[in-house]
């Protein structure tokens, strides 16, 4: 009995490890047998606990996976079984239970085929507010805990917690199908599932706080199942090299004195090589499909930014001009500005970017980069004014340092 405790501690750490790689495998098996989100998630939760005690007690199962599905299926029948709420839900246990018993000896495989893509999609689901859609994909996808999720956001965990119950709800009460789109909405719906991944995975980049779960491995975590579960799709492998490539960089871009180290002057030889390799193949695989999007012109842009001995201006703006025809947006006008002033157009910069005030006066990188182009064009006092809003409204500590270095050095050359 000495031994219990240790073993019982051993078992519980192979259980997190286990959900944490084929949480969303199990969780999205059991929702597709038993029909109800939540219903899935309570019998996963069952099945947890007893897989603690049973493990502990006899072993290891040979597949803990394909355990843990199938008494999670069998904890999900009986609270069927034990509501009989209607007799609809009577025959569907009926159904349930019977393909429950023929598939017995099958291998976990052919029990439970892979459906995290549709589970994907049920968590992105246009009709969830965008929010609600990360908070979903992290709690059932990634394991994340309510708590992780809501200081990823800076909610507390009982809003947190009302938030995610909401959107399982809505999908209840919406009759929102798990189900992976018909062709004809395919690109719309994938749209939202790439927008809704690359959200988690820039909200770790921006807040840089790796903590116990980086929001940025769980979104390229993500990406990585999409692009397996739906491979040669050029979109899904733009939006897996953005964030590669944005990845690789996580070390040089912040200096010894916490300020943010732009692109440009970044030490390559501390980038993630291997990374950055796979990264720029995956690219041209996507490229060489001729079906542009604007995932894959992101990524691009981005590999333009990393090239040596510095980045290729002319071609992060013809990119910028061909993501304006997916996305015409301020923030995309903005960032095709940046690149004009850059390829020697600076006053047509700032024409721009002064046209773009009404729509972006509350955005911080207006603010940044209208000062860059005023340094250029030699108008010290707007740019220094323009520098001092910029860093009254800076994202985090590192992009405030980098910018009142810049002031600093901005008046020493006046």
């Amino acid at each position: 009995m000495k031994n219990a405790a240790p073993k019982a501690i051993a078992v519980g750490h192979l259980i997190d490890e286990v959900l944490r790689r084929d949480r969303g495998r199990i969780l999205s098996g059991l929702i597709a047998r038993l029909g109800d989100f939540q219903l899935g998630e309570d019998a996963l939760q069952e099945a947890s606990m007893s897989a603690l005690k049973h493990w502990s007690q006899e072993g290891i199962p040979r597949d803990p996976v394909a355990w843990l599905m199938k008494v999670g299926l069998n904890k999900g029948i009986d609270q069927i079984r034990s509501s009989q709420r209607e007799a609809q839900r009577k025959n569907d246990l009926d159904l349930v239970a019977q393909d429950s018993q023929e598939q017995a000896g099958l291998d976990v495989a052919e029990v439970f085929p892979d459906e995290r893509l549709r589970l994907i999609f049920t968590c992105c689901h246009p009709a969830l507010e965008e929010k609600s859609r990360v908070a979903l994909t992290l709690r059932t996808v990634c394991h994340l805990t309510t708590r992780e999720i809501a200081a990823a956001f800076l909610d507390n965990e009982q809003t947190m917690g009302q938030r995610l119950s909401r959107a399982k709800a809505k999908i209840r009460s919406k009759g929102i199908s798990f189900s992976v789109p018909e062709k004809g909405i395919w690109t719309d719906r994938l749209d939202t599932v790439l927008s809704t991944i690359y959200l988690i995975f820039t909200t770790g980049y921006v807040t840089e706080d790796k903590g116990p779960r980086y929001l940025c491995e769980e979104g390229i975590f993500l990406m990585r199942i999409l692009h397996n579960l739906c491979p040669n799709d050029p979109e899904i492998e733009g939006a897996l090299a953005l964030m590669l490539l944005t990845d690789a960089r996580r070390i040089a871009r912040i200096d010894a004195e916490g300020a943010l180290v732009p692109v440009e002057e970044q030490n390559e030889t501390l980038w993630l090589s291997d990374a950055v390799t796979e990264a720029r193949s995956i690219l041209e695989n996507a490229i060489e499909r001729g079906q542009s999007g604007p995932f894959q012109i992101k990524a691009a842009i981005t590999d333009c930014h990393m090239m040596r001995p510095k980045p290729d201006w002319l071609q992060i703006a013809f990119l910028y001009r061909a993501l304006w025809h997916f996305e015409p947006t301020p923030v995309v006008a903005l960032n095709w500005s940046v690149a004009m002033a850059e390829t020697g157009q600076p006053e047509l910069a700032l024409q721009k970017m002064d046209e773009l005030k009404p729509k972006l006066k509350s955005y911080q990188p207006w603010y940044a980069a209208r000062a860059h182009v005023l340094e250029k064009l030699g108008e010290f006092n707007g740019a220094n004014e323009a520098y001092l809003q910029a860093i009254e409204t800076a994202p985090n500590d590192a992009s405030r340092k980098l910018l009142e270095r810049k002031v600093r050095a901005l008046r020493q050359s006046c």
